[in-house]
């Protein structure tokens, strides 16, 4: 039985024996560029593989090292995931932070941090349990060189120690870490046994937390949002990927890099996937319009400030009607702003970008297995209908580590759109007398294209950002004008059932009063929050828009609901502001909650807002 058992969330139900079994968060608290993403990552595997849903979430500086780190490790036996507002347990191993660290702990809480702090016990309503770090890491001879790095790994032993994580999982934690290395893997373990150790015959245990496997991971992954977007985009046929470095979307693109060798030319053995690093963003677009024009499956990932750089060439992709996907995994702006924060705020500006009358076609991903369906449909999507594709995750899928289902590879084949070879050129020609580029031939407003070198006399075209007509003739008439701009608005139009259906939880045949609308990573905090409010009696429907133009499902929601709720994580509100767009005139009330705080939602947060907006 637990000796202290206090200041209890009333939503956590102990045990009969008083314990909570994983339902509680924990945050470490370290250095940026200390070497605790082992030791974080080690903590996160090690739970997975006890069937415990888990999810991490790092929250770090934008320089290299040596500023505040924190990385928040939630359990929860009900598979909640989001980044929950209070965390019962923090590791203070940064010193420069501890004594705010430390005054976040609600009452019951634990305190973790080294011993040689001399840091004295400021509340009484807690529980510290101090470690000796530098004298454990001594005694173990470790190669001065390490030292400091491997001192997170003791943490990772009092933790193992304290909360019941036995130790075969946490080796194989490290194995999966270091990629099999028995050498590095068994340099760490050494560290976490010997600090166990010292925790289990010098600390009494006196707080209600303890882990307990639950195997209810089943087969699932651990992954994050960015490893699974290359791999769709792999599986989607990729061949050109132009990018340039930036927060929080280089690791895509290093995922490409890692598994290019999972495509090769099956005669010359050769890699059929090509990646190069771009001057700029600019020039790393222009790359994609011209490998798009010349028939490859293009894209780049990028975040906001690259988007901007990227706004006339992708101009150039509408107009000119040439396939490429790009990847704006979004951050905290404006400008610079918070480079290592998550964001929803790139929703309006991409939505419209390029000057003039052109609004693009956005994928918005919830969960990393949207992240890799979207990373092969995007492809599909952008030759089908002849455009730039944006896909906007954010920087909370994209970096963070999510439990998965295993992904399947696409049953459906590459849907390449109406890309004409000579032979069908030379028969479309017989059928309608004759070939135009931008004509519409079929009533879907996507004309037929050709790739270069194809070999047919009449198949070359000028591709020009200027005017034209549906020859793809130069042209400054009015009528031209109006007509490819009347063409490209239907084909906007069409777009909307044709991009992904949102995903929602409604009885259209009995509504609910109150209905709530969202995007992207918002969803976990939002489930969450909505049992929470289920409990108190508040019924409520919901649905997650995946793309943009909304879909016919987003409007009929709208229209059917006496309240509607758009919760979004952006500061003004822009998910709301294209539905305004849409439907100006709303027979019910709706009501906009944007947050905007650069941090993941929180299920406390949502509650909170709701029930306020309800009374």
């Amino acid at each position: 039985m637990c000796a202290l058992n206090i200041g209890l969330s009333p939503r956590v139900k102990p045990a009969d024996d008083g314990f909570i079994y994983n339902d509680f968060a924990f945050t470490v608290a370290t250095k940026n560029g200390s070497g605790s993403q082992t030791s974080n990552n080690t903590l996160v595997y090690a739970l997975f593989k006890m069937g415990i849903p888990v999810n991490g979430k790092n929250l770090f500086p934008s320089n290299i090292k040596g500023l505040p780190t924190w990385y928040t490790i939630r359990v929860s036996k009900d598979g909640y995931t989001a980044r929950k507002a209070v965390t019962e347990i923090c590791v203070a191993f940064n010193q420069d932070t501890a004594a705010e660290d430390i005054s976040k702990l609600p009452s019951g809480g634990v305190c973790i941090l080294p011993s040689e702090w001399n840091w004295g016990r400021s509340r009484d309503d807690i529980t510290y349990y101090e470690i000796p770090v530098k004298d454990l890491v001594k005694s173990l001879d470790v190669n001065p060189d390490f030292r400091d790095r491997m001192s997170n790994m003791v943490y990772v032993g009092a933790i193992a120690e304290l909360f019941d994580i036995p130790q075969d999982k946490i080796y194989t934690a490290l194995l999966d870490s270091f990629k099999g290395k028995t050498k590095p893997a068994d340099m760490n373990m050494a560290v976490v046994k010997a600090a166990a150790e010292w925790t289990r015959e010098h600390i009494a245990k006196q707080d209600p937390y303890k882990f307990a496997p639950l195997n209810l991971n089943g087969d699932k992954i651990v992954i994050t949002g960015n490893e699974s977007a290359a791999l769709g985009a792999i599986f989607g046929g990729v061949t050109v990927v132009a990018w340039y470095p930036i927060t929080p979307s280089t690791s895509i693109i290093d995922t490409i890099m890692g598994y290019q060798h999972l495509r090769r030319d099956p005669d010359t053995g050769k890699e059929t996937i090509a990646v190069i690093q771009a001057e700029d963003e600019i020039a790393a677009i222009g790359m994609l319009v011209g490998a798009g024009w010349a028939g490859a499956r293009a894209m780049t990932s990028t975040s906001g400030p690259g988007i901007s750089l990227m706004a006339e060439f992708t101009g150039l992709a509408y107009y000119a009607e040439i396939p490429i996907v790009v990847w704006d995994v979004t951050r905290m702006g404006p400008s610079t702003g918070l480079p290592t924060r998550t964001s929803q705020g790139d929703l309006i500006f991409t939505y419209f970008l390029g000057h003039g009358d052109s609004r693009q076609l956005i994928l918005l991903p919830g969960s990393v297995e949207e992240c890799f369906e979207f990373g092969w449909r995007a492809f599909d999507i952008a030759e089908a209908q002849q455009t730039p594709v944006f896909v906007l995750s954010d920087l909370d899928i994209g970096m963070n580590n999510w439990m998965a289902e295993p992904f399947s590879y696409p049953t459906e084949p590459l849907n390449r759109g109406k890309v004409l070879n000579a032979e069908q050129l030379q028969q479309h020609i017989e059928k309608f007398g004759t070939w135009g580029r931008y004509k519409d031939v079929d009533g879907d407003a996507v004309g037929y294209r050709t790739i270069p070198g194809t070999d047919h006399s009449r198949s070359a075209y000028f591709l020009r950002g200027t005017g034209h007509n549906e020859m793809a003739v130069y042209s400054e008439r009015s009528d031209d004008w109006l007509q490819n701009m009347g063409r490209l608005h239907r084909k906007f139009e069409n777009a909307r059932t044709v991009l992904p259906a949102p995903v929602t939880d409604w009885d259209k045949s009995a509504p609910k009063k109150v209905g709530i609308v969202t995007l992207g990573s918002n969803e976990d905090a939002i489930r969450e929050a909505r049992d929470w409010l289920a409990q108190d009696g508040v019924e409520t429907d919901y649905l997650r828009v995946r793309a943009l133009p909304l879909h016919p499902d987003v409007l009929e929601f709208i229209r059917t609901h006496e309240h509607v709720i758009v919760i979004e994580n952006n500061f003004d509100g822009q998910l709301n502001q294209v539905i305004n767009i849409d439907i100006q005139q709303l027979p019910g009330r709706k009501t906009s909650l944007p947050l905007g705080d650069s941090l993941p939602m929180t299920p406390d947060w949502v509650y909170e807002q709701v029930t306020a907006v309800l009374k």
